[in-house]
C-alpha cells in the first residue's frame, strides 16, 4: 500500500498539502499500535494536520472495522471525519480498502493494461469483475491469476512491483472502486 500511496497521494491531494507515510508490518500490528500512536498525535497535532488511517478490510466486517477505528480516535480525544459536522473540523480520516488494495487496481483497469499490455481491456465487463470491491476469493489472488494467464508473474505476484507499475499509471478520477472513491472524496475535502 505504501508504494501505491507514494504515487497516488500527490494526485489526490491539492497543491500545497504534504503527506508523510507511516507503515506497519501488517494489519494486526497497525490495529495493535494505533491507539498509542493516536494518543501521541493527540498531544501535538496542529490544526492544519489530519491523520489518515488506511487499512485493508480483508475478511472483516467493514462497518465494524470502521467503527473500531473511529472509536480509537475518539478514545484519545481526536475527532474522526465521520463525527464532524458539515463545516466542522476533523482530525482523523479512517478509510478501508475493500477487500484489499488490489481492488483499487481492478477499479482502474486501464492503468493495469498500460502497465501490462497483454491484459484484456474487456475484463471489467466479465461476470465477477464488474464491481472491483466485490471480487470473490481474494482480490490479489484474482489479479495474480489474470496476470499469470497472460504470462506475467509466473513465479508469483510481486506486489511491490505491481503497486509501483499500476499506481504510477492510475488516474484517480476514473477509478471505479467504491472504497477508492471514499478515499478520494475525503482527501478532496482537505
Amino acid at each position: 500500500m505504501e508504494v501505491a500511496l507514494q504515487h497516488l497521494l500527490p494526485r489526490l491531494l491539492r497543491e500545497g498539502i504534504r503527506a508523510e507515510l507511516r507503515q506497519f508490518q501488517c494489519k494486526s500490528e497497525l490495529l495493535k499500535q494505533l491507539p498509542q500512536r493516536l494518543a501521541g498525535y493527540a498531544q501535538w497535532l496542529p490544526d492544519t494536520a489530519v491523520v489518515l488511517v488506511l487499512v485493508d478490510r480483508d475478511d472483516e466486517d467493514c462497518l465494524a472495522l470502521k467503527a473500531q477505528l473511529d472509536a480509537m480516535a475518539r478514545a484519545v480525544g481526536l475527532v474522526p471525519r465521520s463525527d464532524a459536522t458539515p463545516k466542522g473540523r476533523f482530525q482523523v480520516i479512517n478509510r478501508i480498502a475493500i477487500e484489499e488494495l488490489e481492488a483499487w487496481f481492478f477499479g482502474d483497469w486501464p492503468a493495469v493494461c498500460a502497465a501490462y499490455p497483454k491484459m484484456p481491456d474487456t475484463l471489467p465487463r466479465r461476470a465477477g469483475f464488474r464491481d472491483p470491491d466485490a471480487i470473490a476469493g481474494g482480490t490479489w489472488e484474482a489479479l495474480e491469476r489474470e496476470l499469470q494467464r497472460k504470462g506475467y508473474f509466473k513465479q508469483g505476484l510481486r506486489k511491490l512491483e505491481l503497486a509501483r507499475e499500476v499506481a504510477s499509471r492510475m488516474d484517480p478520477a476514473r477509478n471505479r472502486s467504491t472504497s477508492f472513491g471514499y478515499l478520494r472524496t475525503a482527501l478532496a475535502q482537505l
